[in-house]
């Protein structure tokens, strides 16, 4: 799995021209599904995530996670991290899970953040979306699980 994390002072996600969810401070999880990944990936990368220090403290340090400043989460499936453009000018996406077995862990994922605690809106899974994030920082950061 692949989680591109971005600080945001608020953030939310459009289909078809409605607000499926907005959030206040916190994160905007972007979640690719690799093929080789499972639930256990699900649930290491949600606690990463969501105990991820990159909230500042007192002092101006970036020294507390989403959880202990009370932020929200955003995420939204996106396949595309796993888009490989090293040949020729269009990307290959075989290293993404098909998206049956990507919504299962994108919703495992969810799942896992809500159970530490995480308030988590998301976007609509396979579902064209707009997705408005206002990064703060701004904070970018790629985590994963591959071996």
């Amino acid at each position: 799995m692949r989680v591109l994390i971005q600080r945001v002072s608020r953030a939310g996600v459009s289909v078809d021209g409605s607000v499926v969810s907005e959030i206040g401070p916190g994160l905007v999880l972007l979640v690719g599904v690799g093929a080789g990944d499972g639930p256990e990936d699900a649930a290491a990368l949600a606690e990463k995530c969501a105990h991820l220090r990159i909230f500042e403290d007192e002092a101006g340090k970036m020294n507390r996670s989403a959880l202990e400043v009370g932020g929200e989460a955003l995420a939204i499936s996106q396949f595309t991290l796993y888009g490989d453009a090293r040949k020729g000018r269009r990307p290959s996406f075989v290293g993404a899970a098909p998206p049956e077995r990507a919504k299962s862990l994108y919703e495992a994922f969810v799942g896992h953040l809500r159970g530490l605690g995480l308030r988590v809106g998301t976007g609509v899974f396979g579902a064209h979306m707009l997705v408005e994030i206002h990064n703060d920082g701004p904070v970018t950061i790629m985590v994963t699980s591959d071996k």
